[in-house]
């Protein structure tokens, strides 16, 4: 039985998804403990992942991490696949909107 809402339902029980903050260019954004990076720049309605050499801005197109517009920086690591990375607690996300 599926259910809209921040939990899910199994068994017939009302189960509470966990949730994780994660800081998008500074900003703290609470999501589902699993979600992609993607997901949570979407919810903070962040949908810049980096600036082109054309100065254009550019977002996940794929979703599966073959075109590679998604890269931002996770952690202090560069060129990350925001929509292959899973947020964790804590997780620092740089993105090219804040330059």
């Amino acid at each position: 039985m599926r259910r809209r809402g921040s939990g899910s339902w199994r068994h017939g029980v009302r189960t509470e998804i966990p949730r994780v903050t994660v800081h998008v260019d500074g900003e703290p954004v609470s999501v589902p403990a699993g979600a992609s990076v993607v997901a949570a720049l979407a919810l903070l309605d962040s949908l810049c992942t980096r600036i082109s050499v054309g100065g254009e801005p550019r977002f996940a197109l794929c979703g599966m991490g073959q075109c590679q517009e998604c890269r931002v920086c996770i952690d202090g690591r560069p060129h990350q696949l925001a929509c292959q990375a899973a947020c964790r607690d804590g997780m620092r996300i740089d993105t090219g909107a804040a330059k």
